[in-house]
């Protein structure tokens, strides 16, 4: 999914609690939600064992933001960043590593 960086903000995760987020997932397609949550999987993994960072592209009530972070968990509905900030799994636009 390329999504330019200049309609994007770069946020800390520590900054995400003061965000609102819809309701409305922001992927359409079934097999992008499903390789959503594989690759959301796959990140708690790697940042479990190697403490890898993953860049996070989601939709706020307020535009796009990534943040490049460590994913602590992933439930059916959350994505859990360290600190205990969360992130609606059905705002997130696109999860890579690195």
């Amino acid at each position: 999914m390329n999504i330019p960086f200049s309609k994007t903000s770069t946020i800390e995760k520590e900054n995400i609690t003061s965000l609102a987020f819809g309701n409305h997932d922001v992927l359409r397609d079934e097999q992008l939600k499903i390789q959503r949550t594989r690759k959301l999987k796959r990140a708690e993994k790697l940042g479990n064992a190697y403490k890898s960072k993953t860049k996070i592209l989601f939709r706020s009530m307020k535009g796009l933001y990534r943040v490049e972070t460590t994913v602590w968990a992933t439930t059916e509905q959350y994505v859990s960043l360290k600190g205990g900030v969360l992130i609606p799994i059905h705002c997130i636009k696109s999860v890579d590593f690195y």
